[in-house]
């Protein structure tokens, strides 16, 4: 009985913190949901919340840190009231994490895409699309892939997809790329798209990544020519051991022939010998 109990009293408090963390991991999202939907879409890429023990540690990186902060702090002012007082956080303390290239970030691109399909319309999603694309190849990144999933244009619901360069899509080496999701509140309906980037600092990080320079291309050369030469000696070697099997079997056939000769002219001299007696 007592191990019956002891079971159950573990399974209640194991029960208890996956409901903690639950309400908390729910807490934080909603925190993150807020502070994005406060600032506006377009300028906030990630919000990020870390824990200390003087307060909570709220991080924002944007590419428009002036919008984002306001007059003297108001905006930052104001979040942090907020989260006091509706969160029940401690001491919130924001801080601001400048991007310094917002091409290279797909959360930023995903949300310029939504923005703008909102306001010019879903008709022209196509050169929005392509706008976009060419604007993240041109800043540097290897490769870029644009998922657009809705009514886009006709009354029917249709997957587009837009992509240049390379992108890894499976295995360790895709967490590399940077992915993101954003929505756009049309006339017809909603699209849902999708934005994943590879960037120059990501491409190096690839095992499998090849340079090709001008040394690399002098050796695949040098061994190009190392094998030509190789087929050619063995051409030679293989022609002398022809001619010596060449002569082994002519000297061999002109012994036989001597044993032949030898045969007849013995077999000659005994008919002589018979005839005489």
């Amino acid at each position: 009985m007592q191990g019956t109990s002891e079971n159950k009293a573990r399974k209640e408090i194991i029960k208890m913190e996956e409901r903690k963390t639950v309400s908390f991991k729910k807490d934080e999202f909603s925190i993150r949901e807020y502070i994005k939907k406060n600032l506006g879409k377009g300028k906030i890429s990630h919000v990020r919340i870390e824990y200390t023990p003087v307060g909570e540690k709220i991080i924002v990186s944007t590419h428009k840190p002036g919008l984002v902060i306001g007059r003297k702090g108001e905006k930052i002012d104001e979040l942090t009231r907020v989260l006091k007082k509706r969160f029940n956080l401690e001491n919130p303390h924001i801080e601001i994490d400048e991007i310094i290239k917002p091409e290279l970030d797909a959360q930023l691109m995903a949300d310029e895409i939504a923005l703008s399909l909102e306001r010019f319309g879903p008709i022209k999603f196509k050169v929005i699309a392509y706008k976009v694309l060419q604007k993240i190849m041109n800043s540097g990144a290897a490769g870029v892939e644009i998922r657009l999933n809705g009514k886009l244009p006709s009354a029917r619901a249709k997957s587009w997809r837009f992509a240049q360069g390379y992108l890894k899509k499976t295995g360790d080496s895709a967490k590399v790329v940077d992915r993101a999701q954003s929505r756009a509140e049309t006339k017809p309906g909603t699209v849902g798209i999708k934005v994943a980037i590879l960037s120059p600092e990501g491409i190096l990080k690839l095992k499998d990544k090849v340079n090709i320079n001008e040394k690399l291309l002098d050796e695949i050369k040098s061994n190009l020519m190392r094998l030509n030469e190789k087929p050619m000696e063995n051409k030679k070697k293989s022609v002398i051991v022809k001619d010596k099997n060449l002569s082994l079997n002519s000297q061999r056939q002109n012994q036989k022939k001597i044993k032949v000769l030898d045969y007849k002219k013995n077999k000659k001299n005994v008919s002589e010998e018979k005839v005489e007696e």
